[in-house]
Formats: C-alpha cells, sequence, structure tokens
C-alpha cells in the first residue's frame, strides 16, 4: 500500500515517533508531507518521550495522535502505556504504527530476532489490540479495520498496526543531507582505530558498528579489542562506563551516535558524575537517524560540548574536519581524564558496507578473553 494512501486511511493530522528501516516509506511519506513541523510531526528522542508527546496532544485537543517506532521501542513504551494510557487509568487514545523486524521465520539482523519473537505478545500483555499489514493487504481490509479500531480509541484505549517488511510503499525519493561535508563517520573511525591502539573500543548501534568491523576486516586487524552494541539503541555509552570503571587499567573509547546519545542523554550525567579518567567519549554527530534511513535528529540545534561540561566532562571539543579530528585525537589519547570529542560529519556511508560476519555471542567472548587477559 502507498504510505500517503494509509495516512489519508488513519485519519489524523499529528504523528511523533522515532524512524525505523520498516517504516521508511511511512517517514519519507511524513517528511515529504510535513518536514519537522511541531504542529503535525515531530521526531522524539525516544519512543516513551513519543507516547508522551502524543498524551499531551490528546490532551490539549482530544484528537488522536499517531506514534510510529520500530518494534524494538516497544520496550520504552511499556511504562507510559501502563501507567499513563491505559484506561483504566487516564484513558488516552494512540495509534501506534510498529516496523515489524525480526518476524518469525523471516532471515533479519541477530538484534531482531527475539523481540521479532514476542512483539505481539507484548502488545497483547499491555492490551493493546492490533492488525497486521503485509504486502497482501488491501486498502478496504485497513478502511474496515479503522472502522473497528474507532470503536477501541472512543473507549480511550490504544490500538496498533503492525507493519510487516514491504508493506508500505512511497514513490517520491527524498534525500537526506546535513551542513557538515568535509568528513564522514567511516573516516572518522578509521581514525579513532589509529590513535586507540589496543585500547578497548565500545560502539554504538547502527552503521558504526558495521564501519567499525568492516575496517578491521580491511587492515587484517584482530576484533578482540571491539564490542559492537548491534542493538540497545541508546546504551553504549553507559556499557562503556561499566567497563572503563571494572577495568580501570585499561582506556576505554565509546564511539556513540546522535541518534543514540539523545535517546538515553541522562547516561552522560552519570557518566560525568561518576567520572572515570580511562573513558573518551566520541559522538559521531551527522544530525541524521542515518542507519535507518537518514531522517533528521533534533542534534544540529544542540550544543553536546555545553551539555557535557554541565555533566562534569574534563576535556571536551568538536571538530568537522579531518586536520583538527587528527589533533584532537593525539591530545585526547594522552589525557588521563574523562573526555569528550564531537566529529560533526557527513551523512554518507558506502552502497556495499556488510554487517558484521560473526554472531554477538561470538563477539562477546572473544572481547572478554581480551579485557581478562
Amino acid at each position: 500500500m502507498e504510505a500517503d494512501k494509509f495516512l489519508q486511511i488513519l485519519g489524523t493530522d499529528f504523528y511523533t515517533g522515532v524512524p525505523d528501516s520498516q517504516l521508511k516509506a511511512l517517514c519519507d511519506c511524513l517528511m515529504d508531507k510535513y518536514g519537522v513541523d511541531e504542529k503535525h510531526h515531530i521526531i522524539a528522542a525516544n519512543e516513551g518521550n513519543s507516547v508522551a508527546i502524543a498524551a499531551g496532544y490528546q490532551l490539549a485537543t482530544s484528537k488522536i495522535p499517531v506514534v510510529y517506532m520500530q518494534n524494538s521501542g516497544e520496550g520504552n513504551i511499556i511504562n507510559p502505556v501502563a501507567s499513563l494510557l491505559n484506561d483504566n487509568i487516564y484513558a488516552i487514545p494512540v495509534i501506534f504504527i510498529i516496523g515489524w523486524r525480526g518476524e518469525p521465520n523471516v532471515h533479519d539482523e541477530p538484534q531482531h530476532i527475539f523481540q521479532g519473537k514476542i512483539t505481539l505478545k507484548l502488545l497483547e500483555d499491555i492490551n493493546i489490540k492490533y492488525f497486521v499489514i503485509t504486502k497482501e493487504t488491501t486498502e478496504q481490509e485497513i478502511l474496515e479495520q479503522m472502522v473497528k479500531f474507532r470503536e477501541e480509541l472512543n473507549q480511550g484505549k490504544s490500538v496498533a498496526f503492525i507493519v510487516k517488511k514491504k508493506a508500505l510503499a512511497y514513490s517520491n525519493n527524498i534525500e537526506y543531507k546535513n551542513n557538515y561535508s568535509c568528513i564522514s563517520r567511516e573516516q572518522a573511525i578509521k581514525l579513532i582505530i589509529d590513535y586507540s591502539k589496543e585500547d578497548l573500543i565500545i560502539s554504538t548501534t547502527g552503521k558504526a558498528s558495521r564501519e567499525l568491523f568492516e575496517i578491521r576486516e580491511q587492515n587484517k586487524q584482530s576484533h578482540k579489542n571491539d564490542f559492537l552494541t548491534v542493538g540497545s539503541m541508546g546504551h553504549c555509552s553507559s556499557i562503556a562506563l561499566g567497563i572503563a570503571l571494572n577495568k580501570p587499567e585499561k582506556r576505554v573509547w565509546c564511539i556513540d551516535g546522535d541518534g543514540a546519545i539523545l535517546m538515553h542523554m541522562g547516561a552522560m550525567a552519570v557518566i560525568g558524575q561518576i567520572n572515570p579518567n580511562n573513558l573518551i567519549h566520541i559522538l559521531i554527530n551527522n544530525v541524521a537517524h542515518e542507519s535507518v534511513g537518514g531522517m533528521p535528529t533534533v542534534s544540529e540545534n544542540i550544543n553536546f560540548r555545553k551539555i557535557a561540561e554541565g555533566c562534569g566532562y574534563d576535556y571536551i571539543a568538536s571538530v568537522d574536519n579531518y586536520e583538527d579530528l587528527h589533533k584532537e585525537l593525539e591530545k585526547i589519547k594522552n589525557t588521563n581524564s574523562l573526555s569528550f570529542l564531537e566529529i560533526k560529519c557527513k551523512i554518507e556511508s558506502r552502497k556495499d558496507l556488510g554487517r558484521p560476519t560473526t554472531t554477538p555471542l561470538e563477539n562477546k567472548k572473544l572481547f572478554m578473553q581480551t579485557i581478562d587477559n
């Protein structure tokens, strides 16, 4: 089904959520129709954030909002759904649109497999009725389902459309770009590898971990010092903190992304308060959810240096070109203090970028052997 036709059937004019590759057609359609517009479309920091925004919209307007997300975000919505939206509490109705990654019997990446199995069960547990949209689902079927859903919504209950792979399409080609043009994320990671030597690297979910893995392969280097956080978006820096505190003799580099750091920004406050002198927090900021299609984050309007300073980081810098990146990495590797470096990168990745050829469990075992030794 065409995404714009789907939006017409939903019959609402307010959307908020976190981008998902399975919902790229929907996300592109929203960007084409509204862009980022506080009256109609807000890209949230995390899925729970989007539920709360939607709740505020419904309280203020009495209209039905839509929250879109990948099924991995179900964990982030459980609390606001169960303790805020639920019809036994405030009875705030929301339409959820959820991309189904890790669908049973459909090949997907390992971080999606278990979440895919429990996607429908979680919705049942939080009392949300759902309808699954496939490539074969007709417009008439969705229209009929919306009539049924309206009855639920009128009672203050939330409902969900689960979107399978390629179930939605959008014909317009949307190009996402930012104002940074001097350095790519892959170039930045290559340089970080050069300066980190035998230090430990914890990389965030998405293309950053994929590029780290492939650069090691190209360099014919071992992956033993790298922990690839292929799931749990937003938690990479907290994993790095836990390792840095318990292996004080090791320097730990955390390669984070702007979408991820926004998702659970409170982690920076905890890191700054504890202040481990062996942790280097790198933010690769391309102002985009590039791994799932390129929709923008709010990072262009944020001064991450001031946030890091306010949280208690000791050494703080920001660069947007290759020469300055060299200089800052040279400084940081010799700085025995909690450091934060923002690298402003263009939206760019290789078309032939692959994925790790080892399993997450193999990655974990090799990494733990390395730090134990």
